[in-house]
């Protein structure tokens, strides 16, 4: 990790945004959401012990890029400022920084909680050694291939069209599971339903999507609906502790979860505010914290 993103860790302001809808927790469309400006190392410890029933993350995958807004997302109305330094010295640098932050977090974990790491082929095989290590082979649920179908192609090698979500249980005889059940496809059972499959095809926003807001690697909202529909109970409570434009937020909240997120950039925490008050019916009340107690507890 490089200095700066050191420094910035130890010494960021962290605000807080907290908002819930005229309905409570556990019914439909009436989640309560909480945003956290802070490193997710910075924060974890300060959720309450046993209180998480979901963590979905998604990192950077240490792509060696600065990921910026799509051009022109200022004139369709997006923002256009939002970026992101995705780069480490080395994998292993990369691995010590995820790895310091799930083990921060797992103490917040119910019994009956699950652990979701999104991640892509440069260190998938990395991260479910590392999540093998933290929680045990035993507990390892799925690999889960998103295949996003959309992006171009290669001459050298096969196009790569997929991300990889590794899900692990807190204790794989107790985690929550409700089975999505996704649209059939044979001639047979056309018109009906079943059970999702671990491929899941949803496919990656386009430029036209009502849903995109201009942030950089924006995931589809129907993507995290499934995920925290199938990993958390009615009324839990969600985390995504790298939260960027709050997809995973508004997912909670639409399916009467509640939901808490982090983000080291306050520009994507202001762009998840705006997206879930223009989306919602939520009232949000905000304000600012520079050294948190750390006796605090902002879930």
């Amino acid at each position: 990790m490089t200095k700066s993103r050191k420094r910035r860790s130890r010494e960021q302001p962290r605000s807080v945004v907290n908002a819930g809808s005229a309905r409570e927790p556990g019914v439909a469309g009436g989640g309560a959401w909480k945003l956290l400006h802070a490193d997710w190392l910075v924060a974890a410890p300060e959720l309450s012990r046993e209180s998480i029933d979901f963590l979905y993350a998604d990192p950077p995958f240490n792509t060696g890029k600065t990921k910026a807004s799509p051009a022109r997302a200022a004139l369709k109305g997006r923002a256009a400022d939002a970026t992101y330094v995705d780069r480490w010295d080395t994998t292993a640098d990369y691995i010590a920084w995820l790895r310091a932050r799930v083990a921060a977090t797992l103490p917040a974990m119910k019994r009956s909680g699950v652990v979701a790491i999104h991640c892509d082929f440069r260190a998938c095989h990395h991260i479910r050694l590392l999540l093998d290590q933290l929680m045990g082979e035993v507990n390892f649920v799925n690999h889960l291939i998103w295949s996003y179908g959309l992006g171009g192609s290669s001459p050298r090698r096969f196009a790569r069209k997929h991300d990889d979500i590794l899900v692990y249980a807190i204790d794989a005889r107790r985690c929550y599971f409700e089975p999505p059940m996704v649209p059939a496809t044979s001639a047979r059972l056309r018109g009906k339903l079943k059970k999702a499959t671990d491929v899941l095809n949803i496919p990656s926003l386009n430029n036209m999507a009502a849903e995109r807001t201009g942030y950089p690697t924006q995931k589809p909202l129907e993507l995290l609906t499934l995920l925290v529909g199938a990993f958390s109970p009615p009324g839990g409570t969600v985390l995504d502790p790298c939260c960027g434009s709050g997809t995973t937020i508004e997912a909670a909240e639409a399916i009467g979860r509640s939901a808490i997120g982090f983000d080291l950039s306050a520009r994507a925490v202001e762009i998840a505010i705006m997206r879930l008050i223009s989306r919602g019916s939520c009232e949000a009340r905000s304000g600012q914290r520079r050294h948190a107690n750390p006796k605090g507890r902002p879930a």
